[in-house]
């Protein structure tokens, strides 16, 4: 079969991994050039190294440019097959991404399959470990997704040391999506967590984060011993069965307070658009939506992934999305099959 012909260099490493789940579901074999090619370091880096590996792994299959900094890859898919998996990214890269990469070739065999991915848990501009466990994964099980998730322990950037599982099980067909409305707010949680720092610095975290979100259910909690120090603070919502997080991490140079202000703000804008999925989930909904192909969603203003992510899913499947205006600037994405 004659690979796809993609080029990466109007993406990030969203891109490449949205490519790999595909090529791993429907067997289309994919060139890609200038990859990350817009990057201050382009090509390949060890994150994304290692869910080009994973990918062969599980899929028996093979990739021609699979090295660090490479720009050009090739990428054949074999069957994929269920089994027990261990990947480390040997950084702090993330692991919810590599989850994400794998996710939806592990659903396909007949048989469940468990995962243990070690490397960064709680990343800047990633999905940390909370929100796919408790955002991202229930969203999936509307569409009829059986997967989860357990922290073993936390990594931080830059050091990494994390490690989470996971247990995915088949499923034969998904269900169209339909998030449209979201129901009234039932209440909000904020929790920060913290390494090897002061626990003052989580404090004034979540001081700052409940002047705009106040909420009784609030705390901090230290994380186990491990490597690298690090915290974050998390704003979970909840809207009867829908629910949204938001996250902010601590960065040299940056105020605690200025940080639990960030997360906490990032809740009050979804909070006040009204739209039933988040930025990061709308986004990450986008491949699950076009394998079911049907689907629906309501959401935030999108960032520039959407429109890559759904120019490299158009490639591999017959679905047409459509992106358009909704009610109180919130905009509406749906797919069918073309």
């Amino acid at each position: 079969m004659k690979p796809l012909q993609l080029d990466g260099s109007s993406g990030g490493g969203q891109m490449l991994r949205t490519a790999l789940s595909l090529a791993m579901v429907t067997g289309q074999p994919f060139r890609m050039t200038n990859i990350r090619g817009k990057r201050s370091r382009p090509g390949l880096m060890r994150q994304h190294l290692t869910c080009v590996k994973a990918a062969c792994e599980i899929s028996g299959g093979t990739a021609d440019g699979a090295e660090i900094g490479s720009t050009e890859l090739v990428f054949r898919a074999g069957k994929v097959r269920a089994g027990s998996y261990q990947f480390a990214i040997g950084t702090a890269g993330s692991t919810g991404l590599l989850f994400q990469t794998l996710l939806p070739a592990l659903w396909q065999p007949d048989g469940p399959s468990t995962l243990r991915l070690e490397g960064g848990t709680h990343n800047p501009l990633a999905p940390p470990f909370d929100f796919l466990d408790r955002v991202f994964l229930p969203a999936l099980k509307k569409a009829g997704v059986e997967a989860g998730l357990s922290l073993e322990s936390a990594g931080f950037a830059p050091a990494g040391g994390g490690a989470i599982t996971a247990i995915i099980h088949p499923c034969a067909k998904l269900a169209p999506l339909d998030l449209s409305t979201r129901p009234e707010l039932t209440g909000s949680r904020i929790r920060v967590l913290t390494r090897h720092l002061p626990l003052s610095i989580a404090g004034r975290m979540l001081d700052a984060a409940l002047e705009l979100i106040p909420c009784k259910d609030a705390a901090v909690e230290n994380c186990e011993p491990g490597p690298g120090a690090g915290v974050c603070c998390l704003v979970e919502s909840e809207f009867g069965d829908l629910r949204e997080l938001t996250s902010a991490f601590g960065e040299q140079g940056t105020s605690a307070d200025k940080i639990g202000h960030r997360a906490a703000k990032l809740m009050q804008d979804f909070i006040g658009c009204g739209a039933p999925v988040g930025r990061c989930l709308a986004d990450q909904l986008l491949l699950p939506m076009a394998l079911a192909g049907d689907g629906r969603i309501v959401t935030m203003s999108p960032d520039a992934h959407v429109p890559t992510n759904i120019s490299v899913i158009e490639k591999f499947l017959p679905v047409k999305f459509r992106v358009h205006d909704g009610e109180r600037g919130t905009k509406v994405i749906e797919v069918t099959r073309d």
